[in-house]
């Protein structure tokens, strides 16, 4: 791994330089991750528009930004990320209304539902919200993307693992593991935010695209979801309390992702994360990247299909 990349030592959201101008769009900025994210960039002067599912949460969300500090620009707009039609609206209103957009954080997801469910669309909720949702958002608003200087896709992957793309079952309709099709959700933003820096590279978009994980961050994703009743959420609340060196808080897991999206030593087609052991907590550095994610096949494939499902198609 190249030293020189790392980021400064102990780099946090006080040593953010002023985003006062810039545009923010963060993906489930109503609680957790999203939310710290919104926070920072809010307070640092940045226009923030945070997207979720839930109005209420919405609202509250801007009400505690504005809390801290009441000249804060934040919006919220409902948009369900199951929903490509409501993901299209969206980019429509706002390739309409924005000047520019500087920063795109893919934030939002669903984490291990314990029984298969569908979104909107008939896609894998996990693999259907994480990861398609992701990808028809960042071609939907692409245009104002492309003409944005050194505007920034951040999108948020996860913990290094053993995770791999089964072609043949992209869907877990063969088979449903809450884990694996997590894991392979995750995975393939990863993927996308390697393989959009690739893109841009070669198609001189002027678009920089990286991943960014929040190693073991105690946030609703954990706690909340309807997969806290499988075995797995149940071994990492466990470990969370008998372990609690082994988690951070939000705010300390949005560094790796706020770094990505706004320090000038981060660059495109790097991948993010904790410095701590097993990148499980600490400070933003370069994170591993599974072998899959390096594949440029794999890329070129599961790029291609994923443009079929959601009927979104990037310039070359």
């Amino acid at each position: 791994m190249d030293k020189t990349n790392q980021p400064e030592i102990n780099w946090d959201s006080s040593k953010m330089a002023s985003q006062k101008g810039k545009v923010a769009l963060i993906t489930g900025g109503t609680g957790g991750l999203g939310f710290a994210d919104a926070k920072a960039l809010a307070l640092k002067g940045a226009k923030v528009i945070i997207i979720g599912r839930n109005q209420k949460k919405g609202s509250e969300a801007i009400e505690r930004i504005k809390k801290i500090d009441a000249n804060s620009d934040v919006s919220f707009f409902p948009v369900d990320l199951g929903n490509l039609s409501a993901i299209k609206s969206f980019a429509d209103q706002m390739n309409k209304q924005l000047y520019r957009l500087d920063i795109l954080i893919n934030n939002a997801g669903v984490m291990m539902p314990a029984k298969r469910q569908l979104t909107a669309d008939g896609f894998e909720l996990q693999f259907g919200t994480n990861y398609l949702s992701h990808f028809a958002l960042t071609g939907e608003v692409f245009p104002i993307l492309k003409k944005t200087d050194g505007a920034r896709v951040v999108t948020i992957a996860t913990l290094p693992g053993r995770y791999r793309i089964d072609f043949d079952n992209l869907q877990s309709e063969k088979r449903y593991s809450a884990w694996v099709a997590y894991g392979q959700s995750k995975l393939a933003e990863l993927i996308f935010a390697l393989h959009l820096q690739r893109l841009s590279e070669r198609n001189k978009w002027g678009i920089s695209s990286m991943a960014a994980h929040p190693g073991l961050s105690v946030t609703d994703l954990v706690t909340e979801q309807a997969g806290s009743n499988t075995g797995m959420m149940a071994v990492m609340r466990a470990m969370f309390r008998i372990f609690p060196f082994m988690r951070q808080t939000a705010d300390k897991g949005s560094l790796p992702a706020l770094f990505a999206a706004t320090a000038p030593k981060a660059i495109g087609g790097m991948h993010y994360g904790p410095n701590g052991f097993g990148e499980m907590s600490g400070y933003p550095a370069l994170a591993k990247i599974n072998s899959q994610a390096k594949d440029v096949q794999i890329a070129d494939r599961l790029w291609s299909i994923s443009e079929k499902l959601t009927r979104i198609s990037y310039p070359r």
